[in-house]
């Protein structure tokens, strides 16, 4: 029954390090302030090829 345990303590810890990096992505994505991400984001359609506003 011990190797139960350690199966256990390691989904834990798995859970707990996934949700590290997801907090730090959070972090990070709310870090920019709303011209830079309208910026971003018209840089991505431009690069894409298309036209904001269109739709696929």
């Amino acid at each position: 029954m011990r190797w139960w345990k350690l199966l256990g303590l390691a989904g834990v810890a798995g859970v707990a390090a996934t949700g590290v990096v997801i907090a730090r992505a959070e972090r990070k994505r709310r870090a920019y302030t709303p011209d830079e991400v309208r910026a971003r984001l018209h840089a991505r359609v431009e690069q894409a090829g298309g036209e904001p506003g269109t739709s696929r």
